[in-house]
């Protein structure tokens, strides 16, 4: 019989109409451009698709260092080279919105048990006694 956790698994299956060939660029100091090609299943350039181009950056945090990702719409490398700086801010800003959307939702999730906490001083409800 098979489990729950069998169930939901997905075959690993590559699509052999979607492939992608991955070429990566840098400039050594704020990050990388990822120039994804499409391709058949023999590799040739796919004509009928665009190709896209992802820029990567990170930023350090008090969690280490966070990856930022963005598309770059452009039409070239040296375009997407130019559009890089600005997308990667927004993309920074709009990462850090996230970041603060998730603390938010964090910190109103706190569990107050049913009937209120008790007043200040008054024992609490647990079972372990202190000797």
């Amino acid at each position: 019989m098979a489990s729950r956790q069998d169930e939901r698994m997905v075959e690993p299956e590559m699509n052999p109409k979607d492939l992608w060939l991955e070429e990566v660029f840098t400039d050594r100091r704020v990050g990388t451009i990822r120039r994804m090609t499409p391709v058949d299943g023999s590799g040739a350039r796919d004509p009928g698709r665009e190709i896209l181009y992802i820029g990567e950056t990170q930023v350090m945090s008090q969690m280490g260092a966070l990856p930022i990702n963005f598309v770059l719409e452009a039409k070239s490398l040296e375009e997407a080279a130019k559009m890089f700086g600005p997308a990667a801010k927004a993309g920074i800003e709009r990462t850090v919105k996230e970041l603060q959307e998730l603390r938010r939702q964090q910190a109103s999730s706190i569990v107050v048990p049913q009937g209120g906490l008790p007043p200040m001083g008054a024992g609490g409800g647990g079972k372990i006694q202190m000797p």
